[in-house]
């Protein structure tokens, strides 16, 4: 089983980096896991080369991700919610996905491989409850990716003056995305 992590937090100890740390612990095989903040992936530039050519015109970490995407069972979008959406550093890696949208609508081409594909969503704010943007993006993020969009962990109050620990709530909630990502 490959599980593909894509994080949108720039903060290795904050509350998405730290759900993204159980959720590796409770699934089983393969796990990669890319921090938007910093890979070194450029924006979509809309230069057009991927609508009459067979690959990207832009040459840097995303052909490895391409083929990470491809390659895996289950891919998770993990992101703290700024400003009721997804972070910019994912949104901005995300562009690039624009690659496989035009592949199968203008070229017509397939170039994930055919192969059925999980999709979980971890959220976490501030305690707004502002996530419907949030997760309606990430959910087509995943339509793109060719992942099944399957459940969601949602974590909020990290910007009180003590920030909380998930609760037990959303350590169930954790558990339960990672027994349908490990098709239990």
């Amino acid at each position: 089983m490959k599980t593909l992590i894509i994080n949108g937090s720039p903060r290795k100890n904050g509350g998405t980096s730290v759900l993204v740390s159980k959720l590796k612990d409770l699934l089983g095989g393969d796990i990669s896991v890319i921090d938007t903040y910093y890979c070194k992936i450029s924006p979509c530039l809309d230069c057009r080369y991927c609508w009459t050519n067979p690959e990207c015109a832009i040459k840097d970490e995303m052909q490895q991700t391409y083929k990470m995407i491809s390659d895996a069972d289950n891919i998770v979008i993990a992101s703290p919610i700024y400003f009721a959406e997804l972070t910019g550093s994912l949104l901005q890696w995300a562009s690039r996905l624009q690659y496989l949208w035009i592949s199968k609508h203008f070229r017509k081409e397939t170039v994930l491989l055919k192969k059925e594909r999980y999709g979980g969503v971890i959220l976490v704010d501030g305690g707004d409850g502002c996530i419907d943007t949030s997760l309606a993006m990430a959910k087509r993020l995943l339509r793109i990716m060719g992942a099944e969009y399957k459940g969601l962990v949602y974590f909020s109050g990290t910007d009180r003056i003590e920030p909380t620990l998930p609760g037990k709530e959303t350590m169930e909630d954790l558990h339960k995305l990672s027994d349908i990502l490990s098709r239990n």
